[in-house]
């Protein structure tokens, strides 16, 4: 099943510089939340990492963090943040078993094609120590489809959400939290974020 998008992954290399440039303070409402669940020193694997923001500010905390990004333009703009290496991984190349602590995954598992996203889940799933946390953010519509920036969104409502990741493996604590937020369109988009726990 496919597990990306080729001209989602195209819009973000032609756009990491400006993309970057866009969010370049501040961290996630998600972040604070999912840090706190998790002992000190703990080690994360960030999935879509963005401009390094969110990474940055965990390795300032203290985690062991292994940011990453499917596109290359992307790791390049959160190594010039991070001053490291940033590993270039589509999602489908996850392929750790338990061995992060918590997966991070802000705004970036919405692009994959619904076909899809339960094997990423269960890769998510196999990577996770037990007992480790998972926390992701997801735009919310009818059904999956375009913005107007022609980038494929899965657009699950929360019952949907719950149902993909019961599919992918056994979860406990499983809290949806819902709201509004404005992208990188200037739109405002309806957004579900999902934290849960790997049973163990």
């Amino acid at each position: 099943m496919p597990s990306f998008d080729p001209a989602t992954l195209a819009f973000y290399a032609a756009e990491a510089p400006d993309y970057a440039a866009s969010s370049p303070g501040g961290i996630g409402r998600h972040l604070e939340g999912f840090l706190g669940r998790l002992a000190p020193g703990a080690s994360i694997v960030e999935l879509g990492r963005g401009s390094g923001r969110n990474a940055e500010h965990m390795e300032s905390r203290g985690f062991k963090v292994e940011a990453t990004d499917g596109v290359p333009e992307m790791a390049a703009q959160a190594e010039a943040r991070l001053g490291r290496s940033v590993r270039v991984m589509r999602f489908d190349d996850l392929d750790e078993i338990a061995q992060y602590d918590g997966v991070l995954a802000a705004y970036s598992l919405l692009n994959v094609p619904r076909a899809g996203l339960t094997g990423v889940l269960a890769r998510i799933w196999r990577a996770l120590k037990p007992g480790g946390w998972h926390v992701a953010t997801y735009k919310t519509a009818s059904n999956e489809g375009r913005d107007r920036l022609g980038r494929y969104y899965n657009y699950p409502c929360g019952a949907e959400l719950q149902a993909f990741y019961t599919a992918a493996g056994t979860w406990c604590d499983v809290a949806i939290e819902t709201g509004e937020g404005l992208g990188y369109e200037r739109g405002v988009s309806r957004f579900a974020m999902i934290t849960l726990q790997k049973s163990g």
